[in-house]
């Protein structure tokens, strides 16, 4: 029968490194007050035993966990891995671990975000949204200005009017980004022309190129996602309206370079990774002593391609 491995206790590190137990709990907390040779002394006697820190244990006299919940309904979705990135940075930074649960279903809620993550041991919970809310601090890419940007590039190229193809209505951003499209046409004195709605693809960006394609007065076109403006843009061309001759293309996200070649699009691209750290560095900030609650919309920058020309 194999002996019983006795675990081992700080009073067991302290005796071997020759210190007190505060000693060795101010170590493994990593406490500027103990000097750096003792605090290698302890750390050799807890290698030497095989000590592990009970950190449940300091968790429940504290009253906190160091982990960051985070609540995802689509984890590989544009932006999502950057974000995660993002996330995983700030934590680190603050000795923070991450949970991570992805939340199914619909409707999308805070409440039932929430209320899974509630269960679990973490000191704070991050869901990334462009709404807010009076009880809780929120972050996301300002999608409103990202439309604003694009129209006004566009008339400012000399075009009359913007055309857009939209995205599926449930979709928060999407919805956001519809009304800068519509509000900037209009604080310009333009009617918005009848918008095509796609599904985020690009076989749904292709059939609204096609469909555009049969409009003479269409020279700029605005797409939700960088998906769907490529589409777009295939489905002009198949017509024989040419890209940017004859039409000018605009998409969002930045996210596709690296995969379509011979075109650089004229897109938004968003820093999906700040919008992560944001969140945790609230969070900490938070644990610290900091309050308040705060609505974060960090702005994308528009980068030019060679979809867009001026219209002479």
């Amino acid at each position: 029968m194999a002996a019983v491995k006795k675990s081992v206790s700080v009073k067991d590190v302290a005796r071997l490194a020759g210190v007190s137990e505060q000693t060795v709990s101010r170590t493994v907390h990593d406490s500027p007050s103990v000097r750096p040779e003792t605090k290698e002394r302890v750390r050799a006697a807890m290698r030497e035993l095989g000590y592990r820190p009970n950190f449940a244990g300091r968790s429940l006299r504290r009253g906190k966990f160091k982990t960051v919940g985070v609540a995802m309904f689509n984890i590989t979705g544009t932006g999502n891995l950057d974000r995660m990135e993002g996330f995983a940075a700030a934590a680190d930074k603050h000795g923070y671990a991450i949970t991570l649960t992805k939340v199914d279903g619909h409707p999308y809620t805070l409440e039932s975000a929430s209320s899974r993550m509630s269960a679990l041991p973490v000191d704070g919970m991050v869901l990334v949204t462009m709404l807010e809310h009076p009880l809780c601090s929120t972050v996301d890419n300002d999608q409103f200005d990202c439309s604003r940007q694009v129209v006004e590039y566009l008339l400012g190229r000399g075009h009359k009017t913007v055309h857009f193809i939209s995205c599926p209505e449930r979709s928060l951003s999407g919805m956001r980004r519809e009304e800068g499209w519509r509000e900037t046409l209009r604080a310009h004195g333009i009617e918005p022309p009848r918008l095509v709605r796609g599904d985020w693809t690009a076989q749904s960006g292709y059939a609204a190129g096609q469909a555009l394609a049969e409009d003479p007065t269409c020279t700029a076109i605005y797409a939700s996602n960088d998906a769907m403006a490529y589409g777009c843009i295939r489905g002009l061309e198949s017509c024989g309206r040419r890209v940017p001759e004859d039409v000018s293309v605009v998409g969002v996200d930045d996210s596709l370079g690296d995969i379509v070649p011979d075109r650089r699009l004229t897109t938004v691209r968003f820093d999906n990774k700040r919008v992560g750290m944001w969140a945790v560095d609230k969070i900490a900030d938070a644990d610290g002593g900091a309050s308040g609650v705060e609505h974060m919309l960090i702005p994308g920058v528009l980068v030019e391609g060679d979809t867009v020309r001026d219209l002479c």
